[in-house]
Parts: structure tokens; sequence; C-alpha cells
């Protein structure tokens, strides 16, 4: 089996790249700080940010291609610590995509629907990105930096994702219905929009695009929805008590990073490719079927 080098593999898409491509592939995941026996992989502690610990994983493990999905990944962070942040989601990013192109091998990159600024959804691949917080910033920065080091890497745009809670990682959805069948108040925004997906979909998304795709696709789901609408759907599909939902909107809510109002995603060329989310409720009645949330 040829290998598979899946930074990030303990986190929450990392997670799930691993569980479907291990039927392929021979998986090796990098973890930093949480380290997770995955059956079936062979997991590397590493610090991404370290160029010469990073040459080091490639001469050793010698991988057939890369998905990189290891980032510091939530917006307030990567707002008050710009510097830290940069390292992981820009410069590591950067490094990648070189060593890749030196070896000649796929790569695929996770970016994000916050590298728009949510003024003209839904966005195609062509469109211009101004993102409004850090985070999205580091993105387009790590993306524009990748393709120019290597044209070949698959810059996958991904939309807010949600499924199975991982033995390290929680999707947002857990603490949503932990809240709700506690009795207690959630506020969800009526006025943000995204195109959400499962981690598996995701997956299967960047495990199809390691196969097709060069340059920039856009990976989100059929369904434009507001954060407060999944959570009538979730309610509904997982049969929770209702009472504690209420609908506020962005200005109500103080955070670090600025929001995007809607960044859905048109992932026409994705479908066109063979990329096949399913509806939001059917993908949150899989999970109820499987019983896989805890």
């Amino acid at each position: 089996m040829k290998k598979l080098l899946i930074t990030g593999a303990t986190g929450f898409l990392g997670w799930h790249i691993c569980q479907l491509a291990k039927q392929e592939w021979e998986i090796y995941g990098t973890y930093l700080s949480h380290f997770l026996e995955i059956p079936g992989i062979q997991m590397l502690k590493v610090d991404l940010t370290d160029f010469q610990e990073l040459k080091r994983i490639f001469n050793d493990v010698k991988p057939a291609a890369v998905i990189h999905t290891a980032a510091q990944s939530q917006p307030n962070f990567c707002q008050t610590h710009p510097a830290e942040s940069h390292l992981i989601n820009v410069i590591a990013s950067c490094n990648i995509a070189g060593l890749c192109a030196d070896n000649s091998i796929p790569c695929v990159f996770t970016s994000t629907d916050l590298v728009f600024d949510g003024l003209n959804a839904p966005y195609q691949e062509t469109d211009s990105v101004s993102p409004v917080n850090i985070y999205g910033e580091q993105k387009v920065l790590a993306e524009a930096g990748m393709l120019e080091r290597y044209s070949m890497t698959a810059v996958c745009r991904m939309p807010l994702m949600f499924g199975v809670e991982t033995p390290t990682a929680k999707s947002f959805i857990q603490p949503f219905i932990q809240t709700l069948k506690e009795g207690k108040e959630l506020s969800l925004f009526i006025d943000e929009f995204r195109t959400p997906v499962s981690g598996t979909t995701a997956a299967k998304g960047l495990l199809l695009a390691l196969e097709k795709v060069n340059g920039i696709i856009h990976l989100g789901g059929r369904e434009r929805i507001s954060r407060y609408d999944f959570g009538q759907l979730l309610v509904e599909v997982f049969q929770l008590p209702a009472v504690g939902l209420k609908s506020c909107r962005q200005q109500d809510v103080k955070m670090a990073a600025p929001r995007p109002s809607d960044v859905s995603l048109d992932s026409s060329k994705a479908f066109a490719l063979g990329y096949q989310p399913l509806s939001l409720r059917e993908e949150l009645q899989q999970l109820v079927n499987n019983q896989l949330l805890t």
C-alpha cells in the first residue's frame, strides 16, 4: 500500500480522514500535543513549525501523498495570538507544499470558507477573497503561498463541519445537544449562514481532491442554513427538548474575531467531480442511526 501522510491526524477532520483512508493507504498521522492511538495508523509526534523536523518526517516516511489538516483553527485564538498561529497556519503550510513539490507528490490543503467577507454569497472558487478576521487572512496567505510553491496543490475550502465526537475532538453539535438535554438556554445566530457537511463527507471530499484536483475547490454542503435553523433541525432529528433554543444575532455576542454573515460555498465544481454530500437531515439521521454521538 502507498503511504499517506496526514497532518493533524488527532483533530476532528484528521481523525475522520484516517478512518476512511486506511482501507486504501498505509497511513502516517502527525500530532503535536494529544497522543492518540488510532488502530491501523502509525502516529508521529512532530512540531510542524520546525522545518528540520518536518523535513526529517518526509525523508523517513517517504509519503506518496500528503493531506495537511493541522492548523490553529479557532478564529478567536488567532485574533489574539496572531504570531503564534501564523507559524502553523502559514509558514508550516508553505513548507509542506515546498516539500511535496521537491518530491513531486500530491498535496491537499484544508482551507476555510472564512476567506470570504460574507457579503456576496454563495461563493465560487473564482470569487475574490476578502477575509474579515486574522484566521481567514492566514488561510488566504497559506493558499497563495502553497500554490506559488507548488501549483499542483489541491486547496480545499472547507465549510462548517459536524459529526461524531472523536477521542480528542468534539464538533460544534455535541455541546449543543448537551445544553438542550439539560434544559439550558442555547442561543444561535439567525443571521449567520454556512453550507455545513459532516466530517465523513468532508473526508470523502478531500480524498476525492487528492485524486482529481489541482488548484482551488469548494467542499461545502448542498444546503445554505443559519445556525438557528440548523439547531431546529438538530432538535427534530435527535428529538431533543426545544424549550432552550433561542435566536440571537451576531451583534448580540462579543467575540475577539469578527464573523462574516454568509460564507455559503457554491460547490458545484466538486459535485461535478463526484463529491456527494447528503442532505443535512440525512447526515444527522445517520449519526442517530449509528448512535455514534455521546
